[in-house]
């Protein structure tokens, strides 16, 4: 059990200083916490969390060189036991729903951190889980449906990118009606009526990233 003489020992990796020097700030004060070290991507992240080996990492999904989805499968490989928390931005359950797949215990969305960090280190360390409410009933509703399969999901992005059926077509190799009838899948799956509110959709879940660099541009 956790006491005053044995803090909770923190790694936080995140590309922006910022987010370190907040999270570092606001743990540092804390009896039963000590941030023990940084990390600025995801490269970074696994080999701290190998030297260090912390009770706890918070590790954000978007960072260079490996992304965090990546990080904490390569962290979970080699030490199973990891209580690993997503930092991150977005709010999409299929996002989420890779992380904790990939091995996160715990996701913390960061325009709560100042409000919910604690509580959800804590809360991860003891062993138990985390995901906002909010993005667990999204997971929940969403399970009924089908998910996108790999193929639907490089469609979509030719859609995100402007593409027009037959750009789609020659740029994946295969015809335009094969084209035509992912998208009706993907309309279906996601219950929308067209492609501007697909790529919203998809989007908003994490089931496209649309940040510059990403593949959908």
């Amino acid at each position: 059990m956790t006491t005053a003489h044995t803090p909770i020992r923190i790694l936080v990796a995140d590309d922006h200083a910022l987010i370190r020097l907040g999270v570092g700030a606001v743990v540092n004060l804390q009896s039963d916490m000590m941030l023990v070290g940084e990390a600025t991507d995801g490269s970074e992240a696994v080999e701290a969390f190998r030297r260090l080996k912390p009770d706890v990492a918070l590790i954000d999904l978007q960072m260079p060189n490996m992304d965090g989805l990546e990080a904490i499968a390569a962290i979970v490989s080699e030490f199973p036991s990891a209580r690993l928390i997503v930092l991150t931005t977005y709010a999409g359950d299929a996002q989420a729903l890779r992380a904790m797949r990939a091995g996160a215990a715990g996701y913390l969305l960061k325009s709560t951190l100042r409000k919910e960090l604690l509580d959800v280190i804590r809360t991860v360390h003891s062993g138990e889980f985390h995901i906002p409410p909010e993005i667990a009933n999204d997971i929940g509703r969403n399970a009924m449906r089908d998910a996108l399969s790999e193929r639907e999901i490089e469609v979509l992005r030719c859609i995100a990118r402007g593409l027009p059926n037959k750009g789609a077509a020659r740029e994946l190799g295969v015809s335009e009606e094969t084209v035509k009838a992912h998208v009706k899948s993907i309309f279906g799956k996601l219950n929308v009526a067209d492609r501007t509110e697909a790529v919203t959709i998809a989007a908003r879940r994490g089931i496209l990233d649309l940040s510059p660099g990403s593949d959908a541009f």
